[in-house]
Parts: structure tokens; sequence; C-alpha cells
């Protein structure tokens, strides 16, 4: 199956027809004392003081273990579980509590997916721990980057939750800088195809990254007026087709190196000049599909040709290559993605008369960028060809 609960559904069928005996993988007290042994090693390899451990909480039998252990010989140190936003059978439990059945829980972090804790550990549960807390997915991939950058060890989501419950309880705690936290890492089953995602919403999670979404006018130099507005901040994604002779739509991702009051900064600046604006970085939809989706067929757009560049990855580099194109030629069709390599990559359609075909090529050879002449490549023709 796909979820804890399938697995173990199947696994309750298996023993009762083969007659095998059913080893509760959390929900046995045995388990929790196994679990429980990881406080114990906490404690003697940290003698001094500790202000709060964070515990991934799936089913609640590490949360449990953990909790008994510490809170019998330190009761002072705050035991706090960490869940998905999409998955957080305990906390609701603790809320309400009793025990609940989720109606479906997110598999993101498929380690901690279950939809309902149980009977044992809730009971201990509710003696022992102190708070919970949830994370999205973008906090959680950002504590997947947090660890690698410190470690260079790569945790699956569900081993990454107690660090981003950590980031998420500082941030929110102002007493949390003179205090010492634990995290637990709980898991490392990583698929590689995975990491893709990671690292797309890790700079989302860390708020070092923002989405908009703004309307410019569809004349020449519009671009590059745009993103002088945006100043000298590192440019993450920038899409755009021609639509029509009227507005543009452009969808960027801007670096932030102050969180989301810089992204409220910038949106209010744009908006200062005259620019429509939607900040998408919370909007689901834009962030799993939208951003990959700018573009396709256009009508009676004359003259296009497209074109193909590398250019040497730096804050303002963007900026710098649109004000070499300048006013002189229409930006039809615009895609550039940064994709934390030495050289930014740029994909680039421009309307040029046929008269004007020489000196575009003499341009381009002064432009000091590596080029290629993408017109004829089959995937333009059959996906943004007019």
């Amino acid at each position: 199956g796909d979820t804890y609960d399938e697995a173990s559904e199947h696994a309750y069928e298996l023993a009762e027809k083969e007659g095998l005996s059913f080893i509760h993988p959390y929900d046995d007290p045995d388990v929790i004392a196994g679990q429980g042994t990881i406080g114990m090693e906490i404690l003697r390899q940290y003698p001094e003081d500790i202000d709060a451990i964070f515990v991934p909480v799936g089913g609640g039998g590490l949360i449990a273990g953990v909790a008994a252990f510490v809170k019998y010989l330190r009761p002072e140190i705050r035991i706090i579980g960490v869940e998905p936003e999409d998955a957080a059978s305990m906390t609701t439990a603790l809320e309400k509590k009793r025990r609940v059945v989720l109606n479906q829980v997110g598999i993101f972090a498929d380690g901690v997916a279950v939809k309902q804790v149980g009977r044992e550990t809730f009971r201990v549960a509710r003696q022992c721990v102190d708070e919970m807390i949830t994370v999205s997915t973008d906090e959680i991939c950002a504590a997947i980057k947090d660890i690698f950058d410190d470690t260079r060890s790569i945790t699956e989501p569900a081993g990454a939750l107690a660090v981003a419950g950590i980031k998420k309880y500082a941030e929110q705690n102002s007493a949390a800088e003179a205090q010492t936290y634990v995290a637990i890492n709980s898991g490392a089953n990583m698929n590689f195809d995975r990491l893709r995602h990671v690292s797309e919403r890790a700079e989302l999670g860390e708020q070092r990254e923002g989405l908009i979404a703004v309307t410019i006018p569809e004349k020449p130099g519009s671009f590059r007026k745009f993103c002088k507005t945006i100043g000298k901040r590192g440019i993450t994604e920038f899409n755009y087709r021609y639509a029509d002779d009227n507005d543009a739509h452009v969808f960027a991702g801007i670096q932030l190196a102050e969180g989301l009051a810089e992204m409220d900064q910038l949106v209010k600046k744009l908006r200062g000049e005259g620019y429509p604006v939607l900040c998408l970085t919370d909007n689901e939809m834009a962030k799993m599909h939208v951003r990959y989706m700018v573009g396709g067929h256009v009508k009676d757009l004359q003259n296009e040709v497209i074109f193909r560049f590398e250019f040497p990855e730096r804050p303002g580099a963007l900026l710098n290559f649109l004000t070499q194109i300048g006013n002189r030629w229409n930006i039809s069709l615009f895609h550039y993605r940064n994709h934390g390599a030495a050289y930014g990559r740029v994909l680039v359609g421009l309307q040029v008369p046929k008269a004007d075909r020489g000196a575009l090529k003499e341009f381009l050879e002064g432009l000091g960028y590596r080029w290629w002449e993408e017109t004829d490549n089959p995937a333009y023709k059959m996906f943004l060809e007019s």
C-alpha cells in the first residue's frame, strides 16, 4: 500500500490467515520501551541542561518511549512532538482528548502518515508530552536542506520533522536563542527522484524565495523596466509567453534575504510603480503546477525567432542580459530558471522582422554569451509556435 494504515491492515490479514504473531510497530509496551532507549542515549551523551527535545510523531511509539523515560529522570525537560500539517493525528487527538481517525493523511512524510495514533502511545503522550507542533511540506523540505548543509546527510521527510519543528518553535519564542534543543532524526529512506521536489520547495520553506505574478505592458523595454524595479535581487525563475498586444503576464521567483517581510515590501514597491501584482508564495497550485505551465501556442504572432543562452550566474546577471537586448525587439517568450549552477540558462523568443536578421546576428555575436538558435527545434514547433 501507499500508507502505513494500508500496510498494517494487510499485515493483520496475513497474521490471521497464516497463524502468525503480529508485533505492532508502535502500540506495544515493549516496542515503546525500546524506542525510549533513544531518550536514555540523549541524556547520557548530553548531561548538560536541555530545555526541550523535539520528536517526530507518526503512531506515537517514539515520543511515548522518549517522553516516559526523560520525564521520569528529568521532568523539567519539555517534550515537543512534531507532525506534518496534513497528518496531525496526535495533535488532533490531544486537542480532542481522545483518539481520532483522520479522514486522510498526506504521504509526503510517508514515515509518519498514520491516520490514528496507538491506544497505549496516546495514553502515555497525554501524561508526558508538553506540546505538539505541525509543519508544512515547505518547512520539512527546508529542514532536509539544513541537515544536508550541516552534516552532508540526506534525511527522509519524516526524519527531518524535528528540525523543522525546532526552527518553527524558535521563530515563535524569543527566549530560544538562550536555550538548548535536541532534535531526533528518525529516518533516511529518501528516494532519489524526490530530491528534485525537496530542493524546489526548500527555498520557499526557508522564506528565501517568493513567487509573484505581475502584469506588464506588452511593448519593447518592459522587461528591462520591470527588472530594474525588482532591483539587484536574485531571480530564481522567470516565465512569460506572449498572449496579446496589450499586456504580458510574468511569473517570477525572487530570492529573499529577509523573508516574507521583504516580499511584502517588494509587492508594495511594484504596486507603487503601477504594476498589478499577485503574491503566489502560499498558493499551492501555483507552486506545484502553474509555474511549469506558463506558455503555449499563440495566434498571429509574426517574425518570432527562438534562442537559448547561457550567462554567468550572479545577482544582476538577468537584468544585465535584458539591458543589452534593450528596446530593439519585442520579447515574445522568456523562460529562466536558476539551477544552482555557475551558468544561468535562458530561452528567449524575439520578434525580429526578416530585414533585421543581419542586425540580430551582429548583436548576438557581440553579446558575449553562448547562444544557440532553436527556432527549428521540434519541441518549440509542437508546444510553443504560433
